[in-house]
């Protein structure tokens, strides 16, 4: 495709995927809020032979050049298992990254929509990043800081450029603030009330709360798998993970996870719900310049100790066992273990706008830390 002096095409070659990799260090340099990734890891993720999401999907990725210079990036995939799961027809968008060009971002979106379109697709639907298991949605609201580990971030301008191709709102994304530098550590200072009606809830559903057991890894991942893909099952947009994508998360996870905010919640022995947060390495990667070599990981264990943030990216409860206060307890037990453990402050994300009863608990349970919304990403969706 060309406009102008300007040519979209598709990645083909090891420098193509190397220059999209690299595009958006560019584009966000002297940018104070954006937070490099490692290129390590990005090779990683774009490669078909070490990302298993390609085990069920087809993808493509295309440079937008401009007199030979990358000013833009876009993915376009069709994701065989969500279609198959949700008897739908629609292909997605991700990876999407633009100089503050119109014309560029209208060629963009347009191959990936055209490319969907040609293989029978009706709808075309994202940022998606490739999927709902790994980062996605728009950053429409809450520009004033860094995001947090595995969250997205971009300009405001992308807004605009989306909704003047046509693309409209599907869904939005809360994230949620906790402030918990205010207990000084001491979970003695939750409110009374707060403590007293968990335990009673505890004792009445006979509930065992525990932490994960980092010893038994690889047996805590299967209960959590199990746990995962039942609780989220009728969730708008969810896709269970394949035990390849579970393995390779857990793989990941276990670098970074601290055991202590990992909680199963167990009935006669059986986990019935689990909830993840984990430290947030942003803090790490914003100082590395996408690179642990030479001196990278020098810088990352400096660092490491200095991570005063965490992430609540996993909550949930098998559907038999809703309605009996499980996801406040593992809410709660997930809190207190970040105050015990000297962290300032924790984002709950993110949360389907929909979903009533996550919202209403994180609120409830969150007037003791002053939770609240403080950004919301979109995911957008237009024919095709």
């Amino acid at each position: 495709m060309t406009h102008k002096n300007l040519r979209i095409e598709q990645v083909q070659t090891r420098q193509d995927v190397e220059d999209f990799i690299r595009f958006p260090f560019k584009l966000y340099r002297g940018d104070p809020n954006w937070v490099p990734p490692l290129l390590s890891e990005r090779r990683e993720f774009l490669d078909p032979k070490r990302n298993p999401f390609f085990d069920h999907a087809d993808v493509a990725l295309w440079l937008a050049r401009r007199d030979g210079e990358v000013v833009g990036t876009i993915s376009s995939h069709i994701d065989r298992l969500h279609n198959e799961i949700h008897h739908e027809n629609i292909g997605m968008f991700g990876l999407f990254e633009v100089v503050n060009d119109y014309d560029v971002a209208e060629a963009l979106l347009s191959a990936a929509r055209d490319w969907v379109r040609e293989r029978g697709m009706i709808a075309l639907r994202g940022p998606l990043s490739f999927s709902q298991n790994q980062e996605c949605g728009l950053l429409i609201d809450g520009f004033d800081g860094p995001p947090v580990v595995m969250m997205t971030y971009n300009p405001r301008y992308y807004i605009e450029f989306f909704e003047r191709f046509g693309l409209a709102k599907a869904m939005d994304l809360y994230a949620y603030i906790g402030d918990l530098a205010q207990f000084g550590g001491d979970p003695g200072k939750l409110p009374p009330k707060l403590v007293r009606v968990t335990e009673k809830v505890k004792k009445r559903a006979g509930i065992t709360m525990r932490p994960a057991n980092m010893k038994a890894y690889d047996e805590e991942i299967q209960r959590a798998k199990i746990v995962y893909n039942r609780a989220w099952e009728k969730n708008w947009g969810f896709v269970p993970m394949t035990d390849a994508e579970f393995d390779k998360l857990a793989a990941d996870l276990k670098q970074i996870l601290d055991p202590n905010l990992a909680i199963v919640a167990e009935i006669d022995g059986e986990p019935v719900g689990v909830s993840v947060a984990i430290p947030d390495i942003n803090q790490v990667l914003k100082h590395l310049n996408g690179r642990l070599f030479p001196i990278g990981w020098i810088k990352a264990l400096w660092y490491a100790r200095k991570i005063t943030g965490a992430r609540l990216m996993i909550l949930g409860v098998v559907e038999e066992h809703r309605g009996r206060g499980i996801e406040s307890l593992l809410m709660f037990e997930t809190l207190k273990a970040a105050i015990v453990n000297g962290y300032q402050s924790i984002e709950m994300s993110w949360i389907l706008e929909n979903n009533d009863m996550m919202n209403r608990i994180i609120m409830n349970v969150g007037q003791a830390y002053g939770a609240r919304v403080y950004r919301t990403y979109r995911i957008y969706q237009m024919p095709v």
